[in-house]
């Protein structure tokens, strides 16, 4: 089993050092899901939430939160990303979402993904909120990356979209 790479002898945490990595192309898909009851979802469906379309918003709000991933994981690189994607799809309990970013850089995308995923159905759930405060946010988890000196990755039995 590999050692996790943040921590110096003692315990002490530590910024990965990736100035020897080569800068390569690395990619990373991730996946939320907001479970709602189907009158919440039907509002949803209709655009009668009070906040206005709450797919829209939460797709620029998952982008904003791949670019800003750095301020809010505090070991994480900032990275200069070259492209984000937020997608959402309602299905018959709730709100699937699925991101996928990529960079050129010397070290991978995973969180930004996974940052874009979490932002993306808190925002879900700020749009909503004001019909049912019992919806769930589950099922956040990496679904595939790409790059690096690892490789790829790809969740075992993992479904949903994967964007190509």
């Amino acid at each position: 089993m590999a050692k996790l790479s943040h921590y110096k002898k003692g315990g002490k945490v530590r910024m990965v050092d990736v100035t020897a990595k080569s800068v390569t192309e690395r990619t990373a898909v991730a996946h939320g899901f907001v479970r709602m009851s189907h009158a919440v979802l039907a509002k949803v469906r209709r655009l009668e939430t009070p906040k206005g379309n709450p797919l829209e918003v939460a797709r620029i709000a998952g982008i904003a939160a791949a670019k800003r991933t750095a301020e809010l994981i505090p070991l994480c690189h900032p990275l200069p990303l070259t492209h984000i994607d937020v997608t959402t799809r309602l299905c018959e309990n709730g709100v699937e979402i699925s991101t996928r970013v990529t960079a050129t850089a010397r070290t991978g995308v995973e969180m930004e993904a996974l940052c874009a995923a979490s932002v993306a159905a808190l925002t879900i759930y700020d749009m909503c909120k004001a019909l049912d405060k019992g919806m769930e946010i589950t099922d956040i988890y990496l679904v595939e990356k790409i790059g690096g000196k690892s490789g790829r990755y790809r969740r075992p039995g993992a479904s949903g979209k994967v964007f190509r």
